[in-house]
């Protein structure tokens, strides 16, 4: 049995008593909690104010002489009026938050029978919220003679929430939702509404969720959010295990699964635990399910439903006691209908199925994330990169229109970041920058080569030395450029399409002329 720790308020009334032998007649709640000959208390954290220090050294000497073998802990908690909700309800939410709880190592009971009325609702609701990882405890005397025992018993109370601090917890939702977004402002509302749905399923169920949505569009950062959501709130203590099935093809997917005996096959030099005996106690995301073998699919099936499973070539099961997210950019309804997933183990993920848009659906959410993208850029690499107002108005009028295309969803915006991030060595993003960037992402979404192609065999390898990496990229595309267009006057068009209409005259061919001859080039040696 795990070590028991009791949180428990000091009884002012309760538990006080005359010193004397008297005082064994009487039942004091928290005196008796270690006085139960079926309850073995190893540590009791006793929650008082600073006027009750007396009283309080009085009640642990009482519990030394019963249960020498009970540890008491005195924990200040000073209340300037202890029945006012707020301020009750906020200094045990701060408590709770700093208390180094452990739940696989110890139990805990939260003792509800001492403090004021207002305490004990608080107590109940942090405990019911999981701010607090145990169970309540409630004591009462016996009937009769009187006696200092009294009895004991677990509860389990359904009451509805305060309205006094209805706003506490809306705000506590408000910023785990928050938390589960990164702390972006998006303006989607029915992404909103979605991420609002899942903080509640995330702290409330143990239960699969399942993640659809296109590739990049955010599943594996969704899921590591909500197991970071779970361990604040001392839900889940073991690691975060992130599979990616496309990855796991033929035999080796039962292996790196489930795990394998030493000797089971050729290769099999020592035991393995395998995957899903790595996340036990912790959360486990299976991205791209829809791409497992329908023998995996089964004992994934079985793993989730009894927490057992068959590692390859043991004679006895496994356990390990997970909870699953499981992502997907395929129609699971659609492979369920063709055979190639396993209706049952659909019907057991469906529980909870969240959608999750690309980036052309959340075209309004661009810019926060376009700042997002930055902050994670100058993180990464120690270097912070900022828009100029042109520039970045730019950028968004593209990004923002139907003409880009954002096929990659996130990571395309992510890349696109860190290439303009990258290449302005001052630290400050510019039109060109833009300009270029825009013209990339339409190469790629387009299919046509990427800039940076062929340099090698225009220039010789002691030319292209000489030329630093932000010109190189700008000159790769324009010679893709030049090389897809009919004349010097019909590339210049496309390159300066967006400059050239606020210009009084144009000149794109001579413009283009005077940029290769910058690097000893001219059209006719490019079109050769």
């Amino acid at each position: 049995m795990k070590p028991v720790t009791v949180i428990g308020f000091l009884g002012s009334t309760l538990d006080a008593a005359k010193f004397g032998p008297s005082r064994w007649n009487k039942w004091r709640p928290t005196v008796s909690i270690c006085m139960q000959e079926d309850l073995r208390v190893d540590r009791f954290i006793l929650l008082h104010g600073s006027h009750h220090r007396r009283l309080a050294e009085f009640v642990m000497d009482d519990i030394r002489d019963v249960s020498p073998e009970t540890e008491v802990v005195q924990q200040l908690l000073d209340f300037d009026d202890p029945w006012d909700f707020e301020e009750v309800y906020g200094k045990l939410l701060d408590f709770a938050r700093d208390f180094p709880f452990d739940p696989d190592a110890q139990d805990y009971l939260v003792h509800i029978t001492t403090g004021t009325h207002v305490a004990q609702i608080c107590l109940f609701l942090l405990t019911e919220a999981r701010y607090l990882p145990g169970r309540l405890l409630q004591t009462q005397p016996q009937r009769g003679a009187p006696q200092p025992i009294g009895t004991w018993n677990v509860i389990d109370l359904d009451l509805s929430r305060y309205d006094s601090i209805a706003t506490r917890f809306a705000e506590a939702s408000a910023e785990s939702a928050n938390f589960l977004k990164s702390g972006i402002e998006t303006r989607n509302p029915a992404f909103n509404r979605m991420i609002e749905e899942i903080e509640q399923v995330a702290v409330r169920s143990r239960a699969p969720i399942l993640l659809m949505g296109p590739t990049g569009a955010g599943k594996s950062q969704l899921a590591r959010k909500i197991y970071e959501l779970k361990k604040l709130r001392h839900q889940i203590s073991g690691p975060f295990v992130e599979v990616n099935c496309a990855t796991l093809k033929g035999d080796s997917a039962m292996s790196a699964l489930f795990g394998h005996r030493k000797g089971a096959f050729t290769g099999a030099a020592q035991d393995r635990p395998g995957l899903l005996k790595s996340a036990d106690k912790g959360l486990l995301f299976l991205d791209e399910i829809g791409e497992l073998g329908l023998d995996e699919q089964a004992m994934i099936l079985r793993a989730i439903e009894e927490g057992r499973f068959l590692p390859v070539g043991a004679d006895s099961e496994a356990k390990s006691d997970f909870q699953l997210i499981a992502g997907t950019n395929r129609d699971l309804v659609g492979e369920v209908a063709t055979g190639r997933f396993r209706d049952d183990l659909f019907a057991r993920l469906n529980l909870w199925t969240f959608s999750l848009p690309g980036l052309a659906a959340r075209r309004e959410d661009i810019a926060p994330n376009l700042d997002y993208e930055l902050e994670r850029f100058a993180e990464r690499e120690g270097a912070r990169v900022t828009f100029n107002k042109e520039a970045r108005d730019r950028y968004l009028g593209f990004a923002e229109s139907t003409t880009a295309k954002w096929q990659g969803n996130f990571r395309d915006l992510a890349a696109s970041v860190t290439r303009m991030a990258t290449l302005s060595a001052t630290g400050r993003i510019d039109s060109d920058a833009v300009g270029l960037e825009i013209a990339r992402l339409h190469a790629t979404w387009s299919g046509e080569p990427s800039p940076g192609d062929g340099l090698d065999a225009i220039l010789g390898p002691d030319r292209l030395a000489a030329i630093d990496p932000f010109d190189r990229v700008q000159l790769a595309f324009v010679i893709e450029a030049c090389r897809g267009a009919a004349s010097l006057s019909d590339a210049g068009r496309s390159l300066f399409a967006a400059s050239r209409s606020v210009r009084k005259s144009t000149n794109d061919a001579d413009r283009l002329r005077k940029y290769l001859a910058r690097f000893e080039l001219n059209w006719s040696s490019i079109r050769a």
